[in-house]
């Protein structure tokens, strides 16, 4: 299964503003690279040659391996913050509103296992500048769950004595389904991501 098609309603349409075909079939084979043999090992070579393309191609497109790397960690940070934002933008109560973010933000996370390794791993492989404007994706990610915590506890549905930690806590719960979650294991993406909005809404304090 390619990451393409590995993914659970998100991560092949994620590439979708990647133009020309091109450009997109090198980013998609970055990533597999990046995912198997990690940011450092990977060469433009082996990633021209996942694409079917020569290294000199590559460089049509992408000026170096870490433009390629900021390109991917830039879409899915967009892309988890708009999850986020979704939910917590949703209809409903606050307890209704965190399990969404959860449920949804797991399915991500294992959906698109391959790219959201990357995305969340591989920050440190960054240079100074791109690596500041995913930490600001990250710190706004933070943000969208912190304010459905703090609507909770305001609003009496959830006991949470450290919100900033609890959050701390959300976040990493999701983001490691990336590490471990298997297609061929016993859960789908949406069995995860339903038991992790359960298990999140029992951390809070949700009775």
């Amino acid at each position: 299964m390619t990451t393409a098609e590995e993914t659970t309603g998100g991560e092949a349409s994620a590439w979708g503003e990647v133009t020309p075909d091109a450009a997109r079939r090198l980013l998609i084979a970055a990533v597999e690279a990046f995912a198997e043999r990690g940011y450092h090992a990977t060469t433009t070579r082996d990633i021209a040659g996942r694409a079917g393309m020569s290294p000199a191609a590559l460089y049509i497109h992408y000026k170096t391996k870490e433009e390629l790397l900021h390109r991917i960690s830039r879409i899915g940070h967009a892309k988890a913050l708009e999850i986020l934002q979704t939910a917590a933008r949703r209809e409903g109560t606050a307890t209704e509103r965190l399990a969404d973010q959860v449920s949804s933000f797991v399915r991500w996370h294992a959906g698109g296992r391959t790219t959201a390794r990357v995305v969340q791993y591989e920050l440190d492989s960054l240079g100074p500048e791109a690596r500041k404007e995913i930490l600001a994706l990250r710190r706004q990610c933070d943000a969208e769950v912190r304010a459905v915590i703090e609507d909770g506890v305001a609003a009496g549905e959830f006991d949470v004595l450290d919100v900033k930690g609890t959050t701390l806590a959300v976040l990493s719960l999701c983001i490691d389904v990336a590490r471990w979650f298997n297609v061929e294991g016993p859960w789908t993406p949406d069995e995860v991501g339903a038991l992790y909005a359960d298990l999140v809404l029992r951390m809070v304090g949700v009775k």
